[in-house]
């Protein structure tokens, strides 16, 4: 099998990119200069440079490019969108400012943050179908992110905090289009498969003969993202798809508790294999989560993000069990802003359409790849992750270097 690698055009090309914004591999996800993410563009391959001067209405505006648009240039985006909602923790991580996941706390404690101006959010319980224990808090006086975690580590020291951060999407969008893809053939498979990402339109025509059960919203808001990932997800069958939102029409989403959410909610409609085309930092919040899903015998496939492969192992993909996708082109070459390293387990195609309405990114990969693993079980079961793991190794078709290949994973999975 010959060895397929980008160009070495595209592979330079990126690097000057990545030069231009003063990014290292130890510095990938900090925020560089504003005025040089403004003015990176390279001619020939489309790379994403141009943030959006206008207002963003929806996490949709947060994902234009020809080629996927980079976790770093969109919080850079969301930043100058929305700067009284959304801050980074230390590490340049995006994150809802003002807000903060609290785990161990005890009433005494909980008292004491309350006394310092920090209120709970009893909306937002934690689950006991996962046996999770943490609450959300707000800080009510406006305080730096960084003076507010101080506040809350001196008012309840056992207890842990980490903060709200917030998970992208890993794919771009063709803003002009508002349908995924034409309705492919139907085949005789129908199951049950979960969706975790914004709101599914189901008027789509890829969509039109599945049963889709919507979950996070009080009022369903579809974006072409969630819609674009479950044509994929469903492939025109007649699935039952669940499909949870966590952006609601808002430009502000993806939110750690509202992912720890959506995995709840999956745990309790018994869905067995879900995909969650988001990525992000590692959160102890939701690190518990997949580990509690895992162990109930569910499975994870998650988008390794299009950061490059000079990133760093982006989350929920680089979790131990989630099985992580990258994507590749129409010639079998893997996408070169595709994720690398251990967590990749396959890739698959990352390029829906073509030309200018072409969606693209490793989003789009990861469901191909979720999709397979629901046909290999209908229901949760014990050890599923690992057995749906080695099922589907059986079935990659390798690419790459001999054994697990940090670019191609394990090979690639076909529709």
């Amino acid at each position: 099998m010959p060895l397929h690698r980008p160009s070495t055009m595209l592979v330079s090309l990126l690097t000057i990119a990545l030069a231009a914004v003063g990014a290292t591999p130890a510095q990938a996800q900090v925020l560089g200069p504003v005025q040089n993410l403004r003015n990176l563009q390279m001619p020939g391959v489309g790379l994403p440079g141009v943030v959006p001067a206008s207002p963003l209405r929806s996490v949709d505006d947060l994902l234009r490019g020809s080629l996927a648009i980079t976790r770093k240039l969109q919080i850079d985006t969301l930043l100058r969108s929305e700067p009284r909602r959304v801050d980074v923790d230390p590490h340049g991580a995006p994150i809802l400012r003002g807000e903060f996941l609290a785990m161990g706390l005890s009433a005494t404690q909980r008292d004491a943050v309350q006394t310092l101006g920090f209120v709970v959010d009893r909306e937002t319980p934690a689950d006991a179908t996962l046996g999770l224990d943490f609450v959300v808090l707000h800080d009510t006086r406006g305080r730096s992110t960084a003076k507010a975690m101080r506040a809350l580590q001196q008012a309840a020291p056992d207890a842990a905090f980490t903060y709200q951060h917030l998970y992208l999407p890993a794919g771009s969008n063709d803003p002009a289009s508002t349908t995924t893809s034409a309705n492919p053939p139907p085949t005789a498979s129908e199951q049950r498969v979960g969706l975790v990402d914004g709101g599914v339109d189901p008027a789509d025509p890829a969509l039109a003969r599945a049963r889709i059960e919507q979950h996070g919203c009080k009022t369903a808001s579809a974006s072409r993202h969630g819609t674009a990932v479950a044509a994929r997800l469903v492939a025109g069958d007649a699935d039952t798809l669940y499909a949870a939102d966590l952006w609601c029409g808002d430009v502000v989403g993806g939110a750690t508790s509202n992912l720890v959410d959506a995995l709840a909610w999956m745990a309790r409609e018994h869905v067995a294999v879900i995909n969650i085309s988001l990525v992000g930092p590692d959160n102890p919040v939701l690190a518990r989560a997949v580990q509690a899903m895992i162990a109930r015998g569910h499975v994870l496939v998650s988008a390794v993000g299009n950061d490059g492969p000079a990133a760093p192992p982006l989350f929920p993909a680089a979790y131990p069990g989630v099985i992580g996708v990258s994507g590749v082109d129409a010639r079998e070459r893997v996408l070169p802003e595709s994720g690398s390293g251990d967590q990749v387990d396959f890739c698959a195609s990352g390029v829906v359409g073509s030309g200018r309405n072409a969606l693209r990114g490793t989003s789009f990969a990861a469901p191909i790849v979720a999709r397979k693993a629901a046909q290999l079980m209908d229901a949760p079961r014990e050890g599923a992750a690992s057995q749906v793991q080695q099922r589907l190794i059986e079935e990659a078709r390798h690419l790459g270097a001999p054994g697990h290949d940090p670019r191609y994973g394990y090979g690639l999975l076909s529709p």
